[in-house]
């Protein structure tokens, strides 16, 4: 597979599975090794087209957005909560994995643990689906209260293990924490846009020597072509998963990690 075709492939692949608690980085952990492309090489680039994704929860979500900002200036009380639990959500997971970047990073590297990962947080979903209790119905991201909101924040720290999930770690932290599935699942999408941006920003600059001298085979010109393709595919997934989840909840993507664990398992022994 040439470098533009394996692009737009893990574009694809990360659009689809940014947003849904089945692991981005796992599944583009995996997709690398499915194309024969060389993961270190593509470690960089599996990271920096995840803004592509988050660049489509701000355009689906321009509006809420638009109001907190104005919020914020105006010092309205509803601006100012919702910016708060965003920036403290974001918290423990900008400082911890500051600290421990050369540990997670070494981790991208090994699609070993994917597996085991996914299927752990298939476990996990199907256990807190049947015993959380949603308490939090009428409140919205904006109203959810400092100890939810950081334990929230933790959650998402668990993501740093590829084959976590962020999306999945912050909603069933959430669901646990009795908050209601529609807003677990727009907060966990709100808590990414500073998360990914945070993690590219971090990729990018740590790397930016190697991209400069072309020591790596990966460019920007296929960096721009997953962005898009992941921005385009994340907007219509992004669209359809509230309206599922609020239906269906999130069992039926604890199955597919269970299954897609195990015949990842099955690949790895015999590749």
């Amino acid at each position: 597979m040439n470098d533009f075709l394996t692009a737009i492939f893990l574009g694809i692949v990360e659009g689809l599975t940014e947003f849904i608690p089945v692991s981005s980085t796992g599944h583009l952990i995996l997709a690398t090794e499915i194309s024969g492309a060389d993961p270190n090489e593509w470690a960089m680039f599996n990271v920096v087209i995840q803004l592509g994704a988050i660049l489509a929860v701000v355009y689906q979500y321009w509006g809420t957005f638009w109001s907190a900002g104005m919020g914020v200036l105006k010092g309205e009380r509803e601006g100012l909560m919702f910016a708060r639990n965003i920036l403290l959500g974001f918290l423990p997971s900008a400082v911890i994995g500051f600290a421990l970047y050369e540990s997670f990073e070494a981790m991208l590297g090994n699609p070993g643990i994917v597996p085991w990962a996914l299927i752990a947080g298939g476990i996990a979903i199907i256990v807190i689906e049947r015993v959380a209790q949603p308490r939090d119905e009428g409140r919205g991201v904006a109203e959810l209260p400092l100890k939810k909101v950081l334990g929230v924040g933790f959650a998402q720290c668990l993501a740093m293990v590829p084959g976590v999930s962020r999306s999945g770690a912050t909603i069933m932290g959430a669901l646990a924490m009795g908050i209601n599935r529609k807003t677990a699942a727009e907060f966990s999408f709100f808590l990414a846009v500073p998360t990914m941006i945070g993690a590219s920003t971090l990729e990018v600059v740590t790397k930016y020597d190697e991209m400069m001298r072309g020591t790596t085979r990966v460019g920007w010109d296929e960096i721009a072509v997953g962005f898009v393709v992941s921005f385009i595919v994340a907007l219509v997934v992004i669209r359809a998963f509230v309206a599922f989840v609020s239906r269906s909840g999130f069992t039926p993507f604890a199955w597919y990690r269970i299954v897609a664990g195990t015949a990842a398992l099955i690949w790895l022994s015999i590749a």
